[in-house]
């Protein structure tokens, strides 16, 4: 499992839906970019979700990440993103539309358990 580091691409269930990511963190970085840690990833906005219509809600925003933290490494006493992230986003139907990692944004550091 590769680790997300700032340019990881993230995307709604959708596949369009872009989620803006942004690094809590700046001690640690791979190829010059920070890599992303624990609650980065949810609260983060999406941009081109095209899940529109009557009653029908774009995803617009990240919620609480569900999976995806690494056991084994932290920064700073928070645990590192893998690219197995995924939450649900706040898109309709609720519950029911994720978020997922695509690309982690590096192929050379990863997690062997």
């Amino acid at each position: 499992m590769y680790i997300l580091i700032e340019e990881a691409l993230v995307v709604c269930t959708h596949e369009v839906g872009i989620v803006k990511l942004e690094a809590g963190q700046t001690l640690v970085t791979i190829g010059g970019r920070k890599v992303l840690v624990e609650i980065d990833p949810q609260g983060r906005p999406i941009s081109g979700c095209p899940n529109v219509g009557p009653g029908i809600k774009a995803c617009l925003t990240t919620l609480v990440v569900k999976e995806g933290y690494s056991d084994l490494l932290r920064i700073d006493g928070k645990r590192v993103c893998l690219d197995t992230v995924t939450g649900f986003t706040d898109g309709t139907p609720p519950g029911i539309v994720k978020y997922k990692v695509n690309k982690p944004g590096q192929n050379l550091v990863k997690e062997v358990k």
